[in-house]
């Protein structure tokens, strides 16, 4: 068999790829496992959610996936509040940039739904296996396949099999953390406000999700040391509830009223991880390529802007040469260098600030949050960043 892009993994990341290179022309087939997803339960919310920036949601929407999205299925962000360990706080709102949304947060079964349904929609081909190798002509396998490729492309995750068949070098640095994640019910309506704390050992993150039978909805994310984690992670689903809900008190101050998990802890180990996007004739696209701390939850974004920019690249090459020529591919890692290294930064940079526990940095990160909420235009800089702008 041959095609000229192979697009190895079937993720958000793997199926916007497929998606966007088909709506300009490209010849693409589809390699991953084809895996049926469900409606979902009125009342159900996915346990994984993403927070969309605008930027990502415009993407969405010229690939005609975001407007096939239930309403009822994703919340506005309107603003954000930020507390530091001490007296610190940054209050961050939409209209302070002239937007009207800071971002959306969206369950990732959803978004996975309709990109598999516009994949049908837009007749590409979708082979149920895996790769189990790469050669000088493509990819084979898992059930023994040959396809002949010029260009492949590493959709397929942290640990990305296509990553690791073409030698690619990646550079990987564990935070000692894990990153517990549940949604709560809420005593006290969210008014389509984030929250985030910034502890000192530890960052916990509340994002609005939409209302359900039991009232209102947040995700919580708590990146916090493993040891804590596990000991949490290892109690039974009673003990569970207990002990988040009494830790969320004393850091929230009941911000929003009783705060109590209605489903199992999940928990993930933290990395910070970069190295080539680049080898001959293969990409390499979202966490394949990189991945940064949750705490500014822009994973997905940086990966969806990652599928954008090769797309693009790919489409406007010249026709003398092929999908997977180096020079393009050149031209697709140029272009994602500087938004991927200032994410690391700004990520890094943040974790590594709170991490330290001198009293002289603890009172000047604080002060700096509080000189940073008096300044307008700062604050404004800030939500364009995060707007991905």
């Amino acid at each position: 068999m041959t095609s000229p892009i192979v697009v190895c993994g079937a993720g958000i990341a793997g199926m916007a790829t497929a998606l966007a290179l088909a709506q300009r022309k490209q010849a693409v087939t589809l390699l991953a496992p084809h895996a049926t997803i469900p409606a979902a339960a009125a009342d159900a919310i996915d346990a994984r959610v993403y927070a969309i920036s605008p930027a990502s949601r415009a993407f969405l929407q010229r690939l005609h996936v975001w407007d096939a999205l239930p309403d009822a299925r994703y919340m506005r962000v309107e603003g954000m509040d930020v507390y530091g360990d001490k007296f610190g706080r940054v209050a961050l709102d939409a209209w302070q940039a002239a937007q009207a949304d800071m971002a959306w947060i969206v369950e990732s079964r959803e978004i996975e739904r309709v990109l598999a349904q516009a994949l049908r929609l837009a007749g590409v081909t979708w082979i149920d296996d895996r790769c189990a190798g790469l050669g000088d002509r493509g990819v084979t396998t898992e059930k023994g396949a040959a396809i002949a490729a010029d260009l492949i492309v590493g959709a397929d995750g942290a640990q990305s099999p296509v990553r690791r068949f073409a030698r690619m070098t990646h550079r990987s640095r564990s935070y000692g953390d894990t990153g517990v994640i549940v949604h709560l019910d809420a005593g006290v309506a969210h008014q389509g406000r984030a929250c985030q704390w910034f502890l000192g050992d530890s960052v916990l993150g509340l994002l609005p999700l939409p209302d359900t039978v039991r009232g209102p909805q947040v995700s919580m994310v708590w990146s916090m040391a493993t040891p804590r984690a596990q000991a949490l992670l290892a109690l039974s689903p009673e003990a569970q509830r207990d002990a988040v809900s009494a830790q969320l008190a004393a850091v929230t101050r009941n911000r929003l009223g009783t705060l109590m998990p209605n489903g199992p802890l999940h928990g993930f180990p933290l990395f910070v991880e970069q190295g080539e996007m680049i080898a001959p004739g293969v990409a390499l696209v979202g966490d394949a390529a990189h991945r940064v701390h949750p705490l500014a939850g822009q994973g997905l974004n940086l990966g969806l802007g990652d599928v954008e920019a090769l797309a693009e690249i790919v489409a406007a090459r010249s026709p003398m040469q092929s999908a997977g020529d180096l020079q393009v591919l050149r031209r697709y890692r140029r272009a994602r260098a500087e938004p991927v290294a200032a994410m690391r930064l700004a990520t890094d940079g943040l974790y590594q600030l709170f991490a330290t526990s001198l009293p002289p940095v603890a009172w000047l990160r604080n002060a700096g949050m509080r000189a940073v909420n008096a300044m307008p235009a700062i604050k404004r800089r800030l939500i364009d960043s995060a707007s991905g702008k």
